[in-house]
């Protein structure tokens, strides 16, 4: 009976219509889909492979390239700096220098032509001559002890053997001791590789014995070239704008960059470009030209308009530490453009100039004081429970005090009997709860009040009176300064202007100081602070470029009148010198038409 049943498997009804899906007539299930090997991080990915690949650290390169090519090879190297910077990437380097052999080459090279005997275990970690320490998690003396109880003993395979102790600040004292008497006499075949981010925490007997290397941050600029790269290879389209969000916000490490990257390039879909606002967004940073105009309202004293901007920035999703932080970098930029020039700031050439103009106008003390205030502003908003009414205030100490005199003006002030204005409220266009004398007691209210006021202080015209560029050059022309009425006329193209504040585009050939003469003159005339703002172009015509092109105009028209060019026909050679309008002869009296007789007696 059993041989009834022994059927073979072609015998067998199929199971499962195969043009059926389900039992219910579904279609088929979809193939499962393909496991994808595990992701590598950019920052893992595009490790330097080679000291080539080091970016700015030539100055490091360069040192130790001279020494392995002579011969002069120090037992033990300190490499220290920032995190993300390449210290342990640059140990791992140097091991492979030290133990670099191939067919040809049988001695320690920085030029890695191809992979050698031991380039691939250790790079993977894995070669027995090559024993790497965290001192973060294995900081005690026996650790030590353990580590060195085989440095007397020769490599096994390599031609050195190489102790790499990463964060050896963290080491107890007892470590460092047990640590020095190898330092100090180790055997020919040792190489010791330290690296740390808290240089101060070494001790000095230990720095003595190695040789340091501070390896530097990386310039934003040179850690955009890098991302660059990576962006081609990975195929990947992000804004210009936003790798620079990303360079400055690394701070110097290639790491930090990297690791930003790879988040931002999920920022989009595949094969769209990643924008700067996305990126901005990602890093909780507020648009730095708004910054910029937030602080050049801030400098101008103008409380309320920067509280609003905040608030715009703020509902964009600008961290409020991170504004202040920019007011600082701001700061900063502007006096560092005063001491050197707007090309010593690395930002776009309109926003180092936009910087510029402020440094140009404030002086270098308002300056520092800005600086003071903010810093301490910093601290108090990242303290705050509420981060962003901490701005506010800070906002509103700033805009008062940026106008304030310093210790050494406000005396000399009080010898003169002038007014101690300062801040929004000490100007015609503040109001009455303002900062400098108003803000201080009544005794020293009441002291200026008693001094007599200064001839100039009547002569003051309010910023108010000045409405447009024609107005400001007609108060120039009032007081007389040809110098600079010249300059105005001939190198200034407006932009804008509104009382306060002036954007205009300068000429070529346009002196490196007129902005600040500009600024000083309209200050002095009338109290109160102007901020001039130049800009790459965009610029109306300047009066002396109007007067010529005018000029051009009307001689081409006279030219091309038929009067003219028949005689210029029957005179060959003549050519016109120079235009001139005629004056109408005013009638005399003589000719004046009678004076009609109103009187209607006859």
């Amino acid at each position: 009976m059993g041989d009834d049943f022994d059927l073979h498997d072609s015998d067998l009804p199929p199971e499962r219509d195969p043009n059926t899906g389900d039992m219910f007539g579904g279609p088929p299930p979809a193939p499962p889909p393909e496991q994808s090997a595990a992701y590598t991080v950019i920052a893992r990915k595009y490790r330097p492979r080679t000291f080539d690949d080091l970016y700015g650290q030539e100055a490091m390169v360069r040192t130790l390239r001279n020494a392995f090519a002579s011969g002069r090879i120090a037992h033990a190297f300190m490499l220290t700096g920032v995190r993300g910077v390449g210290k342990t990437t640059t140990a791992r380097l140097l091991a492979r220098a030290l133990n670099y052999e191939t067919d040809e080459i049988h001695a320690p090279t920085l030029d890695f032509k191809e992979e050698g005997l031991h380039c691939r275990a250790i790079i993977e970690g894995r070669h027995m001559d090559v024993l790497e320490l965290d001192a973060a998690s294995r900081t005690g003396v026996n650790d030590i002890r353990e580590l060195l109880d085989g440095v007397r003993y020769a490599p096994v395979e390599a031609r050195y053997k190489v102790y790499i102790i990463d964060e050896v600040h963290m080491l107890s004292t007892g470590a460092f001791n047990a640590l020095l008497k190898t330092l100090e006499e180790p055997p020919p075949h040792a190489k010791f590789i330290f690296a740390t981010t808290e240089i101060r925490k070494v001790p000095v007997t230990i720095l003595s014995r190695t040789q340091r290397f501070d390896l530097r941050r990386v310039e934003p600029e040179v850690l955009v070239k890098n991302l660059e790269m990576i962006c081609e290879n990975e195929g990947a389209r992000v804004e210009a704008e936003g790798l620079m969000l990303i360079a400055r916000a690394a701070e110097g490490s290639v790491r930090d960059g990297q690791s930003m990257l790879d988040q931002a390039i999920v920022q989009a879909e595949p094969g769209q470009t990643v924008t700067a606002a996305s990126i901005r967004d990602m890093l909780g940073l507020a648009d730095r030209a708004q910054t910029i105009e937030l602080f050049e309202q801030v400098m101008r004293g103008d409380a309320g308009a920067a509280i609003q901007t905040f608030r715009t920035l703020y509902g964009y999703g600008a961290n409020p530490d991170q504004v202040v932080m920019d007011l600082l970098d701001h700061t900063h930029g502007a006096s560092v453009a005063k001491a050197i020039g707007p090309a010593a700031l690395v930002m776009p050439k309109e926003q180092a100039l936009r910087l510029a103009a402020v440094g140009a106008a404030v002086s270098a003390g308002a300056l520092s004081r800005i600086w003071q205030l903010t810093l301490k502003a910093y601290d108090e908003v990242r303290r705050a429970p509420d981060a962003a009414a901490a701005v506010d205030m800070a906002l509103i100490r700033l805009a008062y005090a940026a106008d304030l005199p310093g210790p050494e003006e406000a005396l000399k002030r009080l010898q003169s009997g002038e007014p101690l204005t300062g801040g929004p409220g000490g100007g015609p266009s503040g109001g009455g709860g303002g900062g400098g004398a108003q803000a201080s007691g009544g005794g020293m209210v009441s002291a200026v009040a008693r001094q007599p006021m200064p001839a100039t202080a009547a002569s003051l015209e309010p910023s108010a009176n000045l409405k447009s560029f024609a107005d400001m050059l007609a108060l120039i022309d009032r007081r007389r300064d040809i110098r600079l009425k010249l300059d105005v006329e001939r190198f200034i193209r407006p932009i804008s202007f509104r009382p306060g504040a002036i954007e205009y585009e300068p000429a070529p050939g346009a002196p490196s100081d007129l902005a600040q003469r500009l600024v000083m003159r309209l200050k002095e005339w009338t109290g109160e602070r102007w901020l001039l703002s130049t800009q790459g172009g965009g610029g109306a015509e300047s009066l002396w470029e109007k007067q010529k092109r005018e000029e051009r105009e009307a001689r081409a028209e006279i030219e091309a009148h038929p009067f003219v060019q028949s005689v210029m026909a029957a005179f060959p050679g003549a050519e016109i010198i120079g235009i001139r309008q005629a004056l109408q002869p005013e009638p005399t009296a003589a000719e004046a038409p009678p004076p009609e007789d109103d009187d209607g007696d006859e």
